[in-house]
């Protein structure tokens, strides 16, 4: 019988310090968060098994150690070759865990293939105006620091508009979360050209001083 407790203490001492190599936007807090939401949605969805998903969550972004292009692929191969999780977890079950980790994409051209990784895509949706902006921005500060400020604020602009606006790619997954709520909120001030200049700015300002 597998103990989430159990699960939990080997998640948080060997796969959460391996969110210190990552971007700001993808650091423990990250990992935490997602771990977070993903069990609080689970609670829609008296079935899941908590040691399943929290494990998914957890091993999401590990691909990135890879690079980003194919991080979500490179995440469900570093579940599959995790060894150590055979101590708890069943061939099916470690490819239900490694798909998971695999769909979370918000980019991914195909819907999640099941219930875990539905969970695990939508609590990795931190739909916070903030948030958005703030890891928006900490990338492009990271992978782009030739551009000056309106540059970074284009990038970012052209990037909100591509993932977030009517028509977007981001897709939610779970209707019960405060997720769609929340997005709808983020596309009124991406509408409105002055509030998203300053709360660019605001973000831009506390980055870069």
């Amino acid at each position: 019988m597998r103990e989430l407790e159990e699960i939990r203490d080997f998640i948080e001492r060997e796969i959460v310090p391996r969110y210190d190599a990552f971007d700001a936007g993808h650091n423990r807090d990250h990992v935490h968060t997602v771990m977070s939401q993903a069990l609080s949605l689970a609670r829609y969805y008296p079935d899941v098994d908590s040691c399943i998903l929290l494990t998914a969550a957890a091993y999401h972004d590990l691909g990135l150690a890879c690079g980003r292009e194919h991080h979500h692929t490179d995440s469900a191969r570093i579940v599959r070759e995790d060894e150590r999780l055979r101590r708890w977890f069943s061939d099916d079950e470690i490819n239900t865990i490694a798909d998971a980790a695999e769909d979370h994409r918000a980019s991914s051209n195909h819907e999640p293939r099941t219930i875990y990784g539905r969970i695990v895509a939508e609590a990795d949706r931190i739909i916070d105006s903030e948030t958005i902006v703030r890891r928006a921005l900490q990338y492009g500060l990271k992978h782009n620091p030739e551009l000056d400020r309106e540059g970074q604020y284009e990038r970012l602009l052209d990037h909100m508009h591509e993932k977030y606006d009517y028509g977007g790619y981001l897709q939610l997954w779970i209707p019960q979360g405060d997720n769609a709520k929340r997005l709808e909120e983020f596309r009124q001030i991406l509408a409105d050209k002055n509030a998203f200049r300053r709360l660019f700015n605001s973000i831009y300002e506390s980055l870069t001083k």
